[in-house]
Order: C-alpha cells, then structure tokens, then sequence
C-alpha cells in the first residue's frame, strides 16, 4: 500500500498494476487501499470483478462499461450497442470526473485499456496474476504482490481464529506460516480448519502439512476456498509448451535453477525459451529471484508435481529428471576441467546431448558456478542414488571435488563421499569405490573420527590393489600417512611418506612426485627439522613452479610449507616473504582455510620477531575465517591468542 500511496503522491491520475500468484491477496489489498481512500475521489469508486481466472470466460469490456455508464448516471437506453462507442462515451462521461476504479482480476492488457477513465484525477488499481505490461505505454506502474513475510503470516493466523491460542504455541505457528509459504489463501484455508475445531492443536495441523503429497488436499476446501483450484485457473491459462515447462521444471531436484537448466529441458534455442519463460513469470508461475535464476514458490510446485503425474508419462518424468541431472554433471564436469584438470577420471555416457551446461572461462568463474549451485549439486547426486542411477550418482560425487579442494564443507563432504562409496558399491566399480573411500578417509580425519579415517584408508588400499592400479595403491597409502601425522604418529608418518615418495619417483606422474616433496618437507618441519624440510619444499616448488598453470593450488601450498621451514630456520625475512604471496595467491584463489594458514604463519613470524600487536591482529583474522568454516584447525589459532592474552573471543 505504500507503493501505491507513493505513486499517487508523484501525480494525481495513476494505473497501478497489483500482480501476483494466485491466492496472494491482490484483491484483498486493492479493496483495503480503495476503502481507506474514498474520501479522496469525490465522485465516487467503480469496481468490477473482470473474472479473468474464475474459470469461465473471462468478462466482456463491453458488460463492463455498461454496468459503469448506468453508475455514472447515463440512462441505458443511450448505451450504444458497440464497444467502440461505448469506450467513446465512457471517456467523455469520465472526462471531468474524480473517480477511483478498481478491476479485480484482470486477464489481459486489452481487457483493461478500454476501462480506463480519461479524467487526469482518476485513479484505476488493477489486480492481475499476469504482469499486464501491455499497459506499461499506457501510464501504468506494475506493483508486485508477494507472499506475507513470517511475522505478518502468523498474524494473520492470530487475527483469525484467536491470538492468545496462537501465542500459546508460537513455534508450531511459525512453522504453519512457512509450510504455507506466506500465501494468504493457504493460510485462511489453515486458519478456517483451527477455528472450525478449537480442539485441534496448530503442531497437529503441521504435522498434517508436512506430508508434501497430501498438502494440497488438506489446504482445500473451506468455504469455498482451495489452494488448488485457486493455481488451477492459472495453469489452464498457459500454452501448451510453457504448461508442459510447468511441469517438467518442478521436478528440479533443487530450490533454485538457472536460465542454462530451463534450455537443457526444453531443449528448444534461447529465443524460444526465453519467450516461454517469460510467459510462465507473466502468469506468476515461477518467480524470478536474480537475472536468470528463477524458483517455484512450495505449493505452486507442488501443484506443478502434481500435475505432471495426472498428464506425463512414467518415462517422460523420468527422462526429465535425468536430464537435468546429467545437466549438472556436465556442466559440473567442465568446470572440474577447469579447476582440477590433473585428476583422473571415469568417462560418462550422456542419454542425449545438452547443448545448455556453461562453458567457464577460467578457474573463478568455474569455482563461481561450483559454489552457486552447490546445494542444487548435492541434491542431484541424492536423487540420482534414490532413482537408482548409481553410475549417474557416483559421478556426480566425484565431480564436485573443485568444490571440495576449494571451499571445504566437511559436513557436506562427508554426506558426498558416503553417497559415492555406497553409489560405486552398487554399480559395481570397484576403482570408483576406491576413490571414494580415499576421500572419505580424509573427510573423516578433517572431522576427527580418526578410527573411521584409517579403516577407509585401508580399505581404499585394498581396493586399489583389487584392480592393479598401483598409482591409487600410492595416494591412498598417502592418505593414511597424513592420517598417521595428523594424530600424532609422526615416526609412522615419516617412514609413510618416504615409502610414498619412493615409489612416486618409479611412476611418471611428476606433480604426484611434488605432492609428496611438499607433505614429507612440511612433516620434517612439524617434528622439529626444518633444515631437512628444505630440501624436499624447494624440490616441490620447482615441480609446482613449472605446473603453476595447471595446479596453482599446491603451487602456493608450497608457499606455505617454505614459510613455515623458513620460520623453523630463523629466516624470518624469507619466511615472512613466503607467506605473504601465499595469502595474496590463496585470496585469489578464493581458498579460505589455506589463505587462513597463511596468515596465520604471519602472526608467528611477528610473534617471534616481538611484535605481539601485530601477531594478535593476523592470529584475530585467522580465527575469524577458521570460525566461519567450522574448521578442526580454529582451537589452536586461539590457543596462541589467549597465550598472547589477545582475547579469543574477538572473532
């Protein structure tokens, strides 16, 4: 309403627009505003009901400006017959009047223009669950509608059936309110069953909610109201192609989905998708929540689910399911290419070929896509493996370790790499199952369930030397070598890594040979031997150096391992140089935690040159960014704080 307000305070003639989803309150807000305003029309108001979703024909303007040329005072048998002419007098009549016109449900931009005043202070407020930017060339401002915010929803459940019985079980409201989704229609449809039954408890109604494939049954009908009749009329508006859209696209296996997903399901070129897109947010099917993103809200894909089982087949569900999961796999898989292009990989047979997954044009912009569309990522390997796609699934595991490396997440790392093992255990890939094994390993040992980490450490050993790929023999073995140094065996680790890096120099893998330079070396400095660390880190720097394109990573890994042997060694200038490139290359890597560890090693160096100010400032900005990540490493960070007695709690 106070958009409203503030376009009538711009000008005194306004055609305000209210469009929104069925069942939002449209109406409701256009019959407030006008009630609260009649004093400022002094010839009165005229409302029509345009019935453009009510499930008949939407109604004739020519009906319309009869019924208001009677209320303007023009005796019937001077109505013309024709619409032309009607429009003619109705603008004549309306030409001096100050009138306020509401057109409720309004189907079109035609439908409207003919009902509009000529008067200059006339004010017309159309509702509409299209857009209507036809009459954009006609004054008109477009206002949207949208769903009540929480604490507005859970009022309105108050005001309607009590506000001391919703103030008794606030939680559970607020639950109601969101289930609902903010939707006035489906929150007066929940609020008429608690009135109509002053026993029910409100958690029991959102137990009754929570059952996604009952909903839409238990939100319909009361008094003549149901959420789904009300999304009904809107669906029966569309075209063919954006109601087949519709409903395939509610399928997605995640809240969000992006411009490049919509052309992989329609497969039809970016003129024609984008004019049926359009379409669907005309009609306020789908919402718009950044340029190109678009969500559903909850019950309008629900009702999109539900109308995809009663007219697709089985198959053509299922067909496009997977493809927008192999859509993620794809694009996904071309940015892997690009982050990580040193990794192995299994090769994937797509069921058709998708012209939509992006191309990334280097490493941020890959790792952008990675970590926008994480969620939806993650959600795509759980319904692959629920379909029963295990090859799919296992794939889609794999390829989000860029995501991983980059970004940590070990909660979500965890959940992926489980998902893998059990995928790969499925398809029957016992080199798959290895791989994952390894990762959940050391997902395990980033979590602390050390135990765990060294039995899936083994087992990846195992399974590695089950297929004769003595490479995967090697990194797993690795593996546990960082295991056995992360829990304080570092004898065992030592004699690990040195077994590793032997063999690593009989294969030709020569980054795999720097990998192993930089653990051991790094190791010699944990144990108090970082003249031996040299050596190894510098031999690592030199592989790194010549990889640096390919692996900047570990490049500046290195940079971190020398800073830290530099510092063992009293080379506080060097060791301060080293860090210090490795916070800019990690900060432009967009690489957190290491980026944390550098500046972490910049507040020891400054603690052993004295200078404890500037110690506590670096350790204060390691912390913060180890809190925010929940990483293992965030208790010894401020250990040194509180040495200092810089106030750990400052993070």
């Amino acid at each position: 309403m106070c958009a409203l307000d503030g376009y009538l305070a711009e000008r005194g003639n306004l055609v305000a627009v209210l469009f929104g989803p069925g069942g939002v309150g449209k109406s409701a807000l256009a019959r407030q505003w006008a009630h609260g305003r009649l004093d400022r029309f002094a010839d009165g108001q005229l409302y029509a009901d345009l019935r453009g979703f009510s499930g008949t024909e939407p109604l004739d303007p020519g009906v319309v400006l009869s019924a208001f040329l009677r209320a303007l005072g023009v005796a019937p048998d001077r109505i013309p017959p024709h619409l032309a002419e009607q429009v003619t007098l109705y603008r004549t009549v309306t030409a001096d009047r100050s009138l306020l016109v509401v057109l409720d449900d309004a189907f079109s931009a035609a439908q409207v223009r003919a009902l509009l005043p000529a008067s200059a202070s006339a004010v017309v407020v159309v509702t509409s669950r299209r857009r209507l930017t036809g009459l954009l060339p006609d004054g008109a401002r477009l206002v949207e509608v949208g769903p009540l915010p929480a604490p507005e929803a859970v009022e309105l459940l108050g005001r309607a059936v009590g506000r001391e019985r919703i103030l008794r079980e606030f939680a559970p409201a607020e639950e109601l309110a969101g289930i609902c989704g903010g939707l006035p229609i489906a929150l007066v449809v929940a609020a008429g069953r608690l009135a109509s039954r002053p026993k029910l408890t409100v958690r029991r109604m959102v137990a009754e909610l929570a059952d996604e494939a009952q909903r839409l049954t238990r939100l319909s009908v009361v008094d003549g109201l149901s959420v789904r009749t009300t999304f009904q009329f809107s669906y029966e508006a569309l075209t063919p192609e954006a109601s087949m859209l519709y409903r395939r696209l509610a399928l997605h296996p995640g809240a969000e989905f992006g411009m490049d997903l919509v052309a992989a399901v329609a497969g039809a070129d970016g003129a024609r998708v984008g004019a049926v897109v359009g379409e669907l947010l005309d009609a306020n099917l789908v919402e718009e929540v950044a340029e190109e993103r678009f969500r559903y809200h909850d019950l309008l894909r629900l009702y999109a689910r539900e109308m995809s089982e009663q007219h697709d087949r089985p198959d053509d569900r299922l067909a496009a399911v997977r493809t927008m999961l192999e859509f993620y796999l794809a694009a996904a898989r071309r940015a892997d290419l690009v982050v990580t292009p040193y990794r192995r990989r299994l090769p994937y047979a797509y069921q058709q070929d998708l012209d939509g997954p992006p191309e990334f044009a280097d490493r941020a912009a890959a790792l952008g896509w990675l970590d926008r569309e994480r969620s939806n990522l993650l959600e795509a390997g759980r319904v692959a493996f629920d379909l029963g796609l295990h090859e799919l699934a296992w794939q889609l595991s794999d390829v989000v370790w860029p995501l991983l490396l980059y970004f940590k997440g070990y909660e979500d790392r965890l959940a992926i790499d489980e998902r893998g093992v059990l995928a790969a255990r499925a398809w029957g890939n016992v080199w798959a199952e290895a791989v994952m094994l390894k990762r959940l390993g050391r997902a395990y040992s980033r979590l602390g369930d050390h135990d765990a980490a060294e039995r899936h450490g083994r087992a990846a050993v195992d399974r590695y030397r089950q297929v004769g790929d003595a490479q995967g023999v090697i990194d797993a073995e690795e593996g546990l070598a960082t295991l056995y140094a992360d829990t304080g065996r570092e004898e065992l680790a030592a004699e690990a890594y040195t077994r590793v890096l032997a063999g690593r120099r009989t294969l030709p893998n020569v980054r795999s040979v720097g990998l192993s330079c930089l653990n051991l070396g790094m190791l010699r400095t944990r144990t108090g031997r970082p003249a031996e660390a040299l050596p190894l880190l510098v031999e690592a720097g030199q592989i790194f150096a010549e990889l640096s394109e390919v692996d900047p990573y570990n490049a500046a890994r290195v940079l971190i391992g020398l800073a830290d042997a530099r510092l063992g060694t009293d080379d506080l200038g060097t060791a301060e140089e080293s860090a210090t490139e490795a916070v800019r290359r990690m900060a432009g890597l967009g690489a957190d935690s290491e980026r944390a560890e550098a500046v972490f090693l910049l507040g020891r160096i400054a603690h052993r040159r004295g200078d404890d100010e500037t110690a506590r400032r670096h350790y204060r900005e390691a912390a913060s960014v180890f809190a925010a990540l929940a990483a293992p490493r965030l208790p010894d960070v401020l250990r040194r704080l509180d040495e200092l007695g810089g106030d750990a709690d400052e993070r």
